[in-house]
């Protein structure tokens, strides 16, 4: 097992009530624990009472970051699987496994005594069980190990770590820290990141606020993402060019607007099995017209014209037989929050395009989706184009609102276009784990 100057650090350092990592992805951080804190603090306190515990942000998340590495090392005769009590045998000791996310989920331990902790994405946890954890860990021997990645500088668990009265020893990791991992992916993930608050947080390990432009890659320079879509490659184009037949699957996201905002459409395609993200097209509707409400049928209308401008222009046509099929046109994905509307959007399109299915947006976290994005614009693995002049104002203008303390949120007061970037992000969101390659620990 080789472990670089910083995890060996830790283990000579590490014996603190409160022993944490915090700093970039893909430093290390989880390693050395996986491959030997954790165990070695289990054995220690074999036989003394208390229970072992892994907290993590979910059961799956437990699974995925913690003891599927740990089988790894140490095969699956020591490391079990969580059973229907939350529990894993972990070298014939029981240890609970449980979510943080919400506090109902650690009910099971609440007036138990924690003899070991481990945390895994620590900063993403709800505050009450961080709160409640601190009054279990009551053995002179008890102690907790965990790892984050920095959120905002008033964070709840930043304040705890900058409380320099507890007993709490903290390293901090840059991407810089892990020599074992390939130049060629640092400098990939770097310039994904690069211009963003994600590069400091993520790269450097900071706990940096959300301010300025969101996509500042795309606002500084839109034509760098511009694409053509076309039917045969020219010898000299302007902008990167794709062939339609390339791509491999079409779906249309649909945000409904407010009085003071805008219904707003967004087509994207999909080229070489996730590889590339495309904005294919895009049109923004004000609910107000001239001071005249647009009611659901004369929506539907708007948006069945919109479905079939995106096929006459961008879907692959084939004949088998007699009958046409669009065969990369797939999927409406809908604003949830309006049954009302969506459900007539459903029956507009299903009377006009019966071959597409009409489903509501899964309207995942709206910073998983920013990530995911700003990673696909670093990457060079997203491109938009002239069709989308509402989607590329969207991306321009989008920033973080300067006047919310203590939490990352996207300026939404009416002054930029939230519309079209749901909408794009609607046909995005459930492909997400695909569109990001990188596993990146914590």
């Amino acid at each position: 097992m080789q472990l670089s100057q910083k995890q060996n650090e830790y283990i000579l350092n590490a014996t603190h009530r409160w022993n944490i990592k915090s700093g970039a992805v893909r430093s290390g951080k989880s390693y050395v624990d996986t491959a030997f804190v954790i165990l070695s603090r289990i054995r220690e306190r074999s036989g003394l009472p208390g229970l072992n515990t892994i907290l993590g942000v979910s059961k799956e998340s437990i699974e995925r970051n913690v003891l599927q590495p740990m089988r790894e090392v140490y095969t699956e005769e020591l490391i079990g699987t969580i059973n229907s009590r939350n529990v894993a045998q972990i070298c014939g000791e029981e240890v609970y496994c449980l979510g943080a996310e919400k506090i109902s989920q650690v009910a099971k331990i609440q007036g138990s005594s924690i003899k070991y902790a481990y945390g895994d994405e620590v900063a993403k946890w709800n505050k009450e069980v961080f709160q409640m954890l601190k009054s279990r860990l009551d053995k002179p021997y008890s102690c907790f190990d965990g790892s984050c990645n920095p959120e905002h500088p008033t964070h709840w668990l930043k304040e705890f770590l900058d409380n320099a009265e507890l007993d709490i020893y903290l390293q901090k990791y840059t991407i810089f820290d892990n020599p074992f991992l390939p130049e060629a992916f640092v400098e990939q993930l770097c310039k994904e990141y690069e211009g963003t608050i994600y590069y400091d947080r993520l790269i450097l390990g900071l706990w940096k606020r959300a301010d300025g432009a969101i996509y500042k890659r795309f606002a500084d320079n839109p034509d760098a993402f511009r694409c053509e879509i076309v039917d045969e490659f020219s010898s000299d184009p302007e902008y990167q060019q794709f062939r339609k037949e390339d791509i491999t699957s079409i779906e249309i996201g649909l945000d409904f607007g407010g009085n003071q905002s805008g219904h707003s459409f967004v087509a994207r395609g999909y080229t070489d099995d996730y590889r590339n993200v495309i904005a294919l097209k895009s049109r923004r509707i004000m609910a107000k017209d001239e001071n005249e409400d647009i009611d659901s049928n004369m929506l539907n209308k708007m948006f069945c014209d919109f479905v079939g401008e995106v096929i006459q222009k961008y879907a692959v046509i084939r004949k088998r037989g007699e009958y046409v099929q669009y065969c990369n046109v797939e999927t409406v994905y809908y604003d949830n929050a309006e049954t009302v509307l969506g459900n007539s959007i459903r029956n507009a399109v299903e009377k006009e395009y019966p071959w597409i299915s009409v489903r509501k947006a899964r309207k995942a976290a709206i910073n998983d989706r920013i990530r995911c994005t700003v990673k696909l614009m670093g990457a060079g693995r997203f491109f938009i184009t002239e069709d989308c002049e509402s989607l590329q104002t969207a991306f321009s203008d989008a920033v973080w609102n300067k006047d919310v303390i203590g939490k990352d949120e996207r300026l939404d007061d009416g002054s930029t276009d939230i519309d079209s970037l749901d909408a794009f992000e609607y046909t995005i969101e459930r492909d997400m784990k695909y569109l990001i390659e990188e596993v990146e620990d914590v």
